[in-house]
């Protein structure tokens, strides 16, 4: 235990002092924000008008608040993942640099070194992330609260549980990697493909019925829906208590996919925590086996 903690350390410390791959990690939300509060926020407020019936007065404090909350989603459904992956490089520089061959060659079990690099990620990406979540609020403070304490909660519990799933599948993906290259082209295809397929550029209700189903299957984007969920549930409350009809709240819900359907079945919030923890399981699971079977041939 003790030498598990003092690679998880070392791993943090490297992490933090790559100002590179810090001050990268770091801006990284900073910016999302800065782009979809410039660009995508008219096109968000623009949507929501038009969905709403002519007779309804709706306050611009409340319409901000609709719109920021799903701005804020997007950008802590993708950071989770992507600052894992920029987290993660670790793993990959050491075997570039050749700096694991000291470790295996020592009396270091292997299982205790692809530990701490998952913490070590995991750690790393948590604290770049919370950061992200503090920034994301005192947005939406400015621009329209309704959030409750519990769902700042909620909220702190869906990035931690995003976190987990991040390094646990940028740990299996980082395993096969071994040059500076591979890295930054696995980086680059993360952080631009990941957003449409857990449809948080685009809601997944904007694609065609058979893009749709296909993408149901994808836990990211039950991970997306639970914060969207949690980010502008206070929302929905205020929308009800003006006089909002269910129907019209229950399709606005819909249209930003805080419903979600699998195959016609609405998925519960339940179910979602259920398939996002499975899949953090079994991601790790396969992560350690991979590392099993690597240091059986290593013998």
């Amino acid at each position: 235990m003790k030498t598990l903690n003092v690679l998880i350390k070392r791993n943090i410390k490297l992490f933090f002092k790559d100002k590179g791959m810090f001050f990268t990690s770091l801006i990284t939300p900073a910016i999302l924000l800065v782009l979809y509060a410039t660009f995508l926020k008219n096109v968000y407020y623009d949507t929501f008008v038009s969905a709403l019936p002519e007779a309804f007065n709706v306050s611009e404090k409340l319409i901000n608040g609709c719109v920021s909350g799903q701005i804020i989603s997007s950008i802590l459904a993708v950071s989770c993942v992507t600052v894992a992956f920029c987290s993660n490089m670790l793993m990959v520089q050491d075997k570039s640099s050749g700096s694991i061959k000291d470790f295996t060659i020592s009396s270091l079990k292997s299982s205790s070194l692809a530990i701490s690099y998952y913490f070590a990620t995991m750690i790393s990406t948590l604290v770049i992330c919370l950061a992200a979540l503090c920034i994301c609020l005192a947005y939406v403070a400015g621009t329209g609260w309704y959030m409750s304490t519990l769902d700042v909660i909620y909220l702190l519990l869906d990035v931690f549980m995003l976190v987990m799933f991040g390094t646990a599948l940028s740990s299996i993906i980082n395993f096969f990697l071994n040059t500076q290259g591979q890295m930054s082209a696995v980086g680059t295809i993360v952080s631009s493909g990941y957003g449409f397929i857990c449809g948080a550029y685009m809601p997944i209700s904007q694609f065609s019925e058979g893009l749709q189903k296909v993408i149901s299957f994808l836990p990211g984007t039950y991970a997306t829906s639970l914060i969207r969920n949690h980010a502008m549930n206070g929302v929905f409350k205020e929308m009800s208590t003006q006089g909002f009809p269910d129907e019209v709240v229950d399709s606005i819900k819909t249209s930003i996919d805080c419903n979600i359907y699998f195959f016609d079945n609405k998925v519960s919030i339940e179910m979602m925590y259920f398939i996002l923890i499975a899949t953090i399981v079994i991601l790790l699971s396969v992560y350690v086996i991979m590392n099993i079977i690597k240091s059986k041939r290593v013998k």
